[in-house]
């Protein structure tokens, strides 16, 4: 049979872009949900294997002699054990046609026989062999019919050929098994240029959009087959339906003396396991050939176990997914998709790396949360606070939520509750600030009522000073921010497409927050020079952040995403160095009392207060007077 290079894969059309957090907790979910399926599948897999092992069912050379009427014969075998040994060398052939039937492998067609080995090493783990070939795809596959794949195996030297004169049904067998898959398309979201559209583009109104998901047949160019020679004596009747379906039982029915138990060929796994959507071809009639590359080898039985059940597992998520019905508890396949793509495409190194600060990632978030809210929770001024920059980062995760939702197709609901808590912690800040109040509009209005921000109490010096700041800040940062906010609005309208004008201004409020988002800090950064001083921030809080900054940095280079979304890892890597300029340029004792009245990062005044040592009058005799916390501040301030 003629060899011919193997044929690099296709990429296919780039994944749906996926959150840096959506990647971290979704690869550690489905990493103990593979940990706890092992569990589950291996240990039913040890349950169905029998406690006397091989020894319940005799070698199939033992059996009763054919012809002999056995008493309590059992149509279904309730112990299965293998028919021939482990050592055996086998032939093997696949022939690909688009029919289950096939005509005699003396008049089969040359170009159909894909694979040809001799001699294959059944138990021997280091028989490896590859085969790289192309065929022609038949009429029929092309209009979506299946493309079966045909095998027959049979111990070496004995005939393949069903139709062959001598052939027997102990020494081989044939079986067939699909090589495409029949898998629902992608959505195809239609969008449209709002502004100066041609007539191609103008979507025609009579069309009728389709309802449901559309299926199509796709094909992937690699296969591993793996026989499995240790899978042993097995219960047939309490065995797991994945795995059941790979095995095949001896063809004429032979049961042993007690008339309950029988034999099974070997075990082939076609291995799809590892097969990615993005690598795969839809078949219609402009493909005329395909390649076809096999790997044939052995497997360990508890490896074919977790393949076959978690692949299968996921077969009936995406089948339920695509019905159109309830989102199975696993999802519709496109995380473990994702998953998957990311073992096989990452380096090892940086895949270890990965999980590791996945992890820490969770736990600099969780830590990050806590601390902010301590931080607010005792914050009893507004000295260095950007109220501006709080407004916006309420307006900027609105955005992004808004955009979330837009896209909901490929956003986890986890995401989408991530994005709204954070929201409610920013509107809470809010609440901290300022005095939020329903107020009667003016005479002239169109409203009756307008919401207005108050000053919870009159402004220190310092607190005026920090507004006076932020207001020259961010009259900066409108002068730069708004004319390229216009820009991208005008360049997006006229040279990209849109689904609606609705998506046309959530798409375009994103990709500002993506790309200028981290103009929000300046603002505090502004404050902070004007200060002197960063006592007021929430050091501990923000320290966390920037450490999941520099994991968001290593996601961009493991997840696949938008080059747009990649750049946006970086922008706090430039506001962190600036904090650590400022951070060591003015100095902070976090165990005293600061300019500002503060007690440190999360421990209360009255708290650094009480736990002051006691020290005497100058006289030698104990005070009895009362000071106010006041006057205490303002002597560890003089001290």
């Amino acid at each position: 049979m003629p060899e011919v290079a193997r044929q690099s894969q296709a990429t296919g059309d780039a994944a749906p872009a996926t959150s840096r957090l959506q990647s971290a907790i979704q690869a550690i979910g489905i990493f103990f949900l593979v940990q706890f399926l092992v569990g589950q599948f291996l240990g039913d897999n040890n349950k169905n294997a029998t406690s006397g092992g091989s020894s319940s069912v005799p070698s199939f050379d033992d059996r009763p002699a054919p012809g002999t009427q056995i008493m309590n014969y059992n149509q279904i075998p309730q112990i299965i054990a293998p028919i021939w040994p482990m050592n055996s060398s086998l032939d093997i052939s696949i022939y690909v046609a688009p029919s289950i039937l096939m005509p005699p492998l003396s008049s089969a067609s040359k170009e159909s026989l894909v694979l040809e080995e001799k001699g294959f090493a059944l138990g021997n783990w280091k028989d490896n062999r590859q085969v790289d070939t192309i065929f022609k795809v038949p009429h029929e596959v092309q209009k979506n019919g299946t493309l079966w794949a045909h095998f027959y195996v049979a111990l070496q030297g004995h005939p393949l050929d069903p139709e062959a004169k001598g052939y027997d049904n102990t020494k081989a067998h044939h079986f067939f098994y699909p090589l495409n898959q029949i898998l629902p398309k992608k959505k195809v979201v239609k969008t449209r240029k709002l502004v100066g559209a041609s007539g191609d583009d103008v979507p025609d109104e009579g069309e009728q959009e389709v309802s449901g998901p559309t299926f199509a047949s796709y094909y992937h160019p690699n296969f591993t087959m793996s026989f499995i020679p240790d899978s042993g004596t097995q219960s047939y009747v309490n065995m797991h339906p994945a795995i059941r379906q790979y095995v095949r039982l001896e063809e004429s029915g032979a049961r042993d003396a007690s008339g309950q138990n029988g034999w099974y060929y070997p075990i082939l796994f076609v291995n799809t396991f590892w097969q990615l959507r993005d690598h795969m071809t839809e078949l219609n009639s402009t493909v005329k050939e395909l390649p076809l590359h096999i790997d044939l080898n052995n497997l360990a039985n508890w490896k074919f176990s977790l393949y076959a059940s978690i692949g299968e597992g996921q077969k009936q998520n995406q089948k339920k997914a695509a019905s159109g019905g309830p989102m199975p508890v696993g999802g519709d396949g496109s995380e473990f998709e994702e998953f998957k793509r990311v073992l096989i495409d990452t380096n090892i190194y940086l895949l270890s790396t990965t999980a590791i600060v996945s992890v820490l990632h969770m736990v600099f978030e969780g830590l990050a949360f806590k601390s902010d809210i301590s931080h607010w929770r005792n914050k009893k001024d507004n000295v260095g606070i950007s109220f501006r920059t709080i407004l916006a980062n309420v307006f900027m995760q609105t955005v992004v939520f808004l955009y979330l939702m837009d896209n909901s197709d490929g956003t986890s609901w986890m995401i989408l509750f991530g994005q709204g808590v954070g929201i409610l912690l920013e509107a809470w800040k809010i609440t901290k600030t300022v005095d939020v109040r329903v107020r009667e509009a003016a005479p002239d209005s169109w409203l009756p009522y307008k919401v207005t921000f108050e000053d919870k109490h009159k402004l220190s010096e310092t607190e005026e000073k920090t507004k006076e700041y932020d207001e020259i800040a961010f009259r900066y940062l409108y002068m730069v921010a708004v004319p390229l906010l216009g820009a991208y609005a005008v360049y997006s309208l006229l040279y990209e497409t849109h689904k609606s004008w609705y998506s046309f201004v959530i798409t375009t409020l994103v990709g500002s927050v993506y790309a200028y988002g981290f103009l929000m800090m300046v603002p505090s950064l502004y404050i902070n020079y004007r200060l002197k001083s960063v006592a007021h921030m929430p050091a501990r809080a923000m320290t966390y952040k920037f450490l999941n900054t520099f994991i968001d940095d290593l996601f961009a280079f493991t997840i696949k995403m938008p080059t747009l979304h990649r750049l946006a890892t970086l922008r706090d890597d430039v506001i962190f160095f600036v904090y650590l300029y400022q951070a060591w340029a003015y100095k902070v004792d976090y165990t005293r009392i600061n300019e500002f009245g503060q007690g440190g990062e999360d421990e209360p005044v009255e708290e650094k207060l009480a736990n002051k040592p006691l020290s005497a009058v100058p006289d030698g005799k104990p005070s009895t007077a009362n000071v106010t916390g006041t006057e205490r501040t303002a002597a560890k301030k003089r001290k």
